[in-house]
């Protein structure tokens, strides 16, 4: 199955210059969606990760099931105020312009393997968001995975230092 057929270009989206790569014919369509939830699986069941870390919004729509599928926890990472126990925040830049996530403080235990899950990699400011939270709780990354990576922008730079695996389901140049 080819999922860039269920990727839906909008130009000059969020701000003029910008073009946004909207998922949801991917979620809309359940083969589609079924597709991409088991390639990460199947991508990352040998990690041996014990929760998924993913940010809002759309990171959720595949972390969570995904964290189903293999049979691990789910950890939101939310923006500030969304989180109603003791939080761990790191602000990043974006492709336009800068943002803030937060952690609980417990959700990841010291050593315990985490894998990051987001819909797509641009810049790679969020990943290196998560990446930080996880780092600072003590979490050691076995992987990051993404259903569409922007092959013009330089997001797996900003990963490089982690050296875990990446995974890109749909490269978009």
């Amino acid at each position: 199955m080819n999922l860039r057929d269920y990727v839906r270009d909008i130009p000059d989206y969020p701000k003029k210059g910008i073009v946004f790569f909207d998922i949801t014919p991917i979620l809309s369509d359940p083969d589609a969606f079924r597709h991409a939830v088991d390639c990460l699986a199947e991508k990352f069941k040998d990690c041996g990760a014990t929760k998924i870390v993913a940010a809002e919004a759309r990171g959720f729509i595949f972390g969570a099931p995904l964290a189903y599928k293999m049979g691990i926890g789910f950890v939101p990472v939310r923006k500030p105020g969304k989180l109603p126990f003791k939080n761990r925040c790191v602000t990043y830049d974006l492709e336009y312009g800068t943002d803030t996530l937060c952690m609980h403080e417990d959700a990841i235990a010291p050593g315990e393997k985490v894998l990051v899950i987001d819909d797509l990699l641009a810049t790679g400011g969020t990943v290196e968001g998560m990446l930080k939270l996880v780092a600072e709780a003590g979490g050691e990354i076995v992987g990051c995975g993404f259903v569409i990576q922007l092959g013009f922008l330089d997001g797996p730079k900003r990963m490089q230092d982690a050296g875990q695996e990446h995974c890109f389901l749909l490269e978009l140049d």
